[in-house]
C-alpha cells in the first residue's frame, strides 16, 4: 500500500466522557489517525478534538466535520490555532455544508452553501497562515480580522463533500477532500477527477470514512451492517448493496483497504459498527501488517 494512513471514527453515538480512553487504546494499537464527528446535537467537534489530542501522544486527529453554517470562520480558525499551536502536525481540520435541515432548524441555513463553504474555507485557511482577512462575500464578511497566535505548522483544511460541484470546490480552496461512508473505489476515482477538474494538485489528500464491520460469521457481519447500510445508502440515493464498507473476515476487510487505497485513498478512516470495536481494529490492523 503507498502511504496509506489508517484512521479511526470515534462515533457520534458513544459517550464523550469514554473518548480518551478509546483514544489511548487507539493509540497503542498502532492506528495512525483518530476522527471525531460534528454532528447538531452529538459532540462539539472541536472540543472532542483538544480532549483527544490532550489524551494521547502520537496521534493525528481528525475534525470530520464542523459545518460552515454553525461556525465563524473567526472562532474557528481561532480555535484551530489553539489546537494546532499546542499539539504541532497532530490536527486535520474539517469543513463541510452540514446537513441542510438540521442547519434550517437552527436558522443558519445559507442562501448559497457553495459561497459560504467557500468563503469560510479560504478565509480560515488565511487566517490560520497568520494573514489579515478582508472579505465582503456572498455569505462571509471579515473587516481586518487577523490572529494574534497563528500556528507555526498551519494544519491542513479538508473540504467534507460529496456533490459534483462541492468536490470542484473543494479540489480548488482546501488541502484535502473527506467523503462520507459508503463510497467505493469506483467512486473515488470519480472523486479525484472533479478535485483534479477544481484545481487539485498531487499533494491534495483524499480521505475516505467507511463503514467497518469484521467477524468470521458473515450471515452476523451483515445483520450488524444492515441498519448502517440501509439509512446511508437512503441519504446516498443509492442501493443498499451499493453502500460500500470494509468489512467480512480481517483478511477481507484488509482487502477492501487495499482497494480504497488502490483507487487514491490516503487515509482510511474505520467507523467500527457492532461489539468490541477496538477487537475488531485489532484484527483489522493485523491483517495489514501493522
Amino acid at each position: 500500500m503507498t502511504n496509506l494512513r489508517i484512521g479511526v471514527m470515534y462515533d457520534r453515538d458513544w459517550a464523550p466522557e469514554e473518548l480518551p480512553g478509546f483514544a489511548r487504546q487507539a493509540e497503542a494499537l498502532g492506528v495512525d489517525d483518530l476522527w471525531v464527528v460534528e454532528d447538531l446535537g452529538w459532540n462539539g467537534g472541536v472540543s472532542a478534538a483538544a480532549v483527544a489530542l490532550g489524551a494521547t501522544e502520537r496521534l493525528r486527529v481528525g475534525i470530520g466535520i464542523t459545518p460552515a453554517p454553525l461556525r465563524s470562520p473567526a472562532l474557528l480558525a481561532m480555535e484551530l490555532a489553539t489546537l494546532a499551536r499546542v499539539f504541532p502536525g497532530r490536527l486535520v481540520a474539517g469543513i463541510g455544508h452540514g446537513v441542510r435541515g438540521w442547519m434550517a432548524s437552527v436558522g443558519v441555513a445559507p442562501r448559497s452553501p457553495l459561497a459560504l463553504l467557500e468563503e469560510t474555507i479560504t478565509s480560515v485557511r488565511a487566517l490560520l497562515r497568520g494573514e489579515k482577512v478582508e472579505l465582503e462575500g456572498r455569505e462571509v464578511r471579515l473587516d481586518g480580522v487577523q490572529l494574534v497566535h497563528p500556528p507555526a505548522e498551519p494544519p491542513p483544511v479538508v473540504a467534507g463533500v460529496v456533490r459534483a460541484r462541492s468536490l470542484e470546490l473543494s479540489g480548488r480552496v482546501a488541502d484535502g477532500t473527506v467523503i462520507t461512508e459508503g463510497h467505493g473505489p469506483r467512486d473515488l476515482e470519480n472523486t479525484r477527477a472533479l478535485t483534479a477538474k477544481g484545481g487539485a494538485t498531487a499533494d491534495h489528500t483524499l480521505t475516505v470514512l467507511s463503514f467497518c464491520c469484521v467477524g468470521e460469521d458473515p450471515d452476523q457481519v451483515a445483520r450488524t451492517l444492515h441498519p448502517h447500510t440501509e439509512g446511508h445508502g437512503a441519504w446516498l440515493g443509492r442501493p443498499q448493496e451499493e453502500v460500500f464498507t470494509v468489512s467480512g473476515r480481517p483478511t477481507e476487510a484488509a482487502e477492501d483497504i487495499r482497494a480504497l487505497n488502490a483507487a487514491g485513498a490516503d487515509t482510511v478512516v474505520l467507523r467500527i459498527v457492532g461489539p468490541e470495536p477496538l477487537r475488531q481494529l485489532k484484527a483489522v490492523l493485523d491483517s495489514l501488517g501493522r
